[in-house]
């Protein structure tokens, strides 16, 4: 570890006087706000806090490096001295811990030490730290690919060549999977990061020896080609500084990625709310002391000549003043008020519901053409069209290119995807819109943010629905909270297509899956599942056209079947979210369904009209999120029996959701109870025979029609 300067006067290595005496206020402003911060929290006048106290000089000496508005930041939540160099005040920190309705950060929606400020071009923070690296990559591959396609720098936000993106970060964050996924794709692409990891030793109560094998994550990293790694003593201005200068010289002149792993220390416990006495002995808390970034800053000024204790304790007290008034006012600026609590889920701008994206009558009576095509081609026209209309488009995931070696393309016809519905889009617009990624799920959706943020509308592929949970944890506590965390700020508008579902066989329990419930029970994110190839088509028209994160589950059973084969729409055609449709008129029972399940309940109920005379009304929902219950209301009451049918697991899915709904608001209209029919709660299994047992088919369908027709 860098030890402490012993010479009485240093070298201050090209820094004017003023630099380091304005770096120091920074520096002393950021310790202010800690220390008043917890004094309100004592008091109940926050509610949380978390102090940067000991990481101070590493981080307001590398913001003199960095363009305020053209530089990218994607800091965490001990970073309040980073965002104060910046530009950011006091007041504004002290809004974010009252959670007022004033907060520029998030509209009382974080936690404060959760930082954004578009203007500044720093990226809302989230609690889970280590999912930043990810998305730090996307933001700067994004420019990386702007710059080699003229058509789309225009479309996006100005910046300048040489711009690069620094994301930071603990040592605790590098035992993470998507710090190490984000360096493998920074080094390949050799992308202009910054990777600040400031290392105080702990993640919580965990020493480093602990959470890194061997003790130095710059040590680990020292191989990763094309990555410059520096070190330096983050308890030190001057060589935070000289070094800090170093790192971002380097990822800014295009040779790669830096690392700059800067040793500081944690001068209070964790949070607030952790008592760090518990697990950190007396002598080593009283070593630290010594290395007080903020201390060690007033003796080099003093020593330097450029101020005396006494001008320095008169600007700590004016400072300090200064501080307490922001605070003040702050703590008694009004919350949110209790109605605003559903603002920025959702785009307010781009409604994905309304008529705007309604051109379903248009398109099937205008194509003019006859030909049948499967939901494979009509997925892969669409995407054709929309990259053709806008140039922000990029595809990628698992072999979703034709061929990464695009030399060969001459010589092989290409993959385009595992079931073909990106085949041939390399060919058409070029490998730096259409590419592969690692096998890696939370690096495809991770690296999407990042590209969203910057302007760019990612089309993403998890190869099969199976495999998406390692992508999990971005979609749910990434993509679909940007929006509602940072108060309407940042959003990450992307399509994340995965083919899902079971009755092909040979799946098995990596291959057959549904989880839509689950998703459809993640707010912000919609959820489609479309069940013929002209559905498709509109759906994902819309999905890319709209604002929205979205989830679009193709069902593979359904990819080639001929049932669901439609003619070509046309490029504005469009089926707006939260509209299902009736695709069997009738009277007696409505049976509510989505995906590979319409068909079979198609079937069933043209059994139960021609054995029985039991008039069935099958509705076929198309997205679950939103969903579309004024329509099953109007069948419902004409009807007055239902069945909701659906491939997920009979337990806590959809069915439960949607027979809930019916109770509390259709309940007057029913004449027998709601029926279920669904998936066993079990994995769908290999064996046919199993498979077949498990997930829903017609004749149970017609078994809870006859049955509910009783009443």
């Amino acid at each position: 570890m860098p030890q402490p300067e012993t010479t009485s006067v240093r070298d201050l290595r090209g820094l004017e006087p003023s630099d380091l005496l304005e770096m120091y206020r920074l520096m002393l402003v950021s310790r202010l706000i800690d220390e008043r911060e917890m004094s309100l929290k004592r008091q109940s006048k926050v509610f949380f806090q978390l102090s940067a106290a000991g990481h101070e000089a590493i981080q307001v000496a590398i913001t003199r490096h960095l363009r305020p508005g053209s530089d990218w930041i994607y800091p965490y939540y001990r970073d309040r001295p980073f965002a104060v160099a910046m530009g950011q005040t006091p007041y504004e920190h002290f809004l974010q811990g009252a959670g007022a309705a004033e907060d520029t950060a998030s509209r009382g929606r974080q936690m404060p030490v959760h930082f954004s400020e578009p203007a500044l071009r720093i990226v809302s923070v989230s609690s889970p730290t280590g999912s930043q690296y990810l998305q730090a990559v996307g933001t700067a591959e994004a420019a990386h690919r702007a710059k080699r396609l003229p058509d789309l720098r225009p479309w996006i936000e100005e910046f300048d060549d040489d711009e690069i993106v620094i994301v930071c970060g603990g040592d605790g964050t590098t035992s993470e999977g998507e710090f190490w996924e984000a360096l493998n794709t920074a080094c390949n692409l050799r992308l202009p990061v910054v990777f600040l990891i400031e290392d105080n030793e702990y993640a919580i109560s965990v020493p480093v020896e602990v959470q890194t094998a061997g003790g130095s994550i710059s040590d680990l990293v020292a191989s990763f080609p094309n990555l410059a790694v520096f070190r330096c003593d983050g308890t030190d201005l001057i060589d935070s500084w000289v070094v800090g200068g170093e790192a971002i010289g380097y990822a800014r002149s295009g040779k790669g990625p830096a690392l700059l792993h800067a040793h500081t220390v944690r001068l209070r416990s964790h949070s607030e709310s952790d008592d760090d006495r518990a697990y950190c002995p007396t002598l080593e808390r009283v070593e630290r002391e010594t290395r007080d970034p903020v201390l060690r800053a007033r003796t080099l000024i003093v020593e330097a000549g450029i101020a005396d204790e006494d001008e320095l304790d008169g600007l700590t007290e004016t400072l300090a003043a200064e501080i307490s008034g922001d605070a003040d006012r702050a703590v008694e600026r009004p919350q949110p008020e209790p109605d605003t609590a559903l603002r920025w889920l959702y785009s307010e701008e781009v409604d994905p519901t309304s008529v705007r994206f309604d051109t379903e009558r248009a398109g099937r009576s205008g194509s003019g053409e006859a030909k049948q095509h499967t939901m494979v081609d009509l997925l892969n026209a669409c995407l054709r069209d929309e990259m053709a209309r806008d140039p922000r488009i990029v595809c990628f995931g698992q072999d979703v290119a034709d061929a990464s070696r695009e030399e060969v393309l001459e010589e092989v016809p290409g993959k385009g995807g595992v079931f073909k519905v990106t085949a041939g889009l390399q060919r058409a617009f070029g490998g730096d819109r259409v590419f592969n990624s690692p096998l890696a799920e939370a690096n495809i959706v991770g690296r999407a943010y990042g590209m969203a943020i910057r302007g760019l509308k990612p089309v993403v592929e998890i190869q099969f629905f199976d495999y998406i949970w390692p992508a999990m944890h971005q979609i749910r506590n990434e993509v679909a909270t940007v929006r509602y965390r940072s108060g309407g700020a940042w959003s990450a508008p992307m399509v994340i297509r995965a083919p899902y579902g079971g009755y092909l066989k040979g799946g098995s329990i990596y291959h057959s899956q549904t989880g839509a419930s689950i998703f459809a029970h993640t707010p912000g994110v919609r959820v489609v599942l479309p069940s013929t190839a002209r559905d498709a088509n509109g759906l994902l028209r819309t999905a890319i056209r709209c604002d929205d994160p979205v989830l679009f589950l193709e069902h593979k059973h359904l990819y080639r079947q001929v049932h669901n084969k439609g003619s070509y729409p046309g490029r504005e055609f469009m089926i707006p979210f939260g509209k299902a449709r009736v695709v069997r008129p009738g009277d007696d029972v409505t049976v509510v369904t989505c995906g590979a399940l319409v068909k079979r309940s198609l079937d069933a109920a043209r059994i139960a009209w021609e054995a029985d005379e039991i008039d069935v009304e099958v509705i076929d929902l198309r997205t679950v999120s939103p969903l579309d219950m004024e329509r099953v209301g109007e069948s419902v009451r004409k009807t007055n029996r239902v069945i909701v049918v659906h491939e997920d697991p009979l337990s806590f899915g959809m069915g439960a959701e949607v027979a809930s709904r019916i109770a509390d608001e259709l309940f007057a209209w029913l004449d027998a109870p709601v029926r279920r029919v669904a998936s066993l709660d079990v994995w769908v299994a290999y064996a046919p025979q199993l498979e077949e047992a498990i997930l829903p088919q017609a004749r149970d369908v017609l078994a809870a029609v006859r049955d509910v027709a009783r009443y």
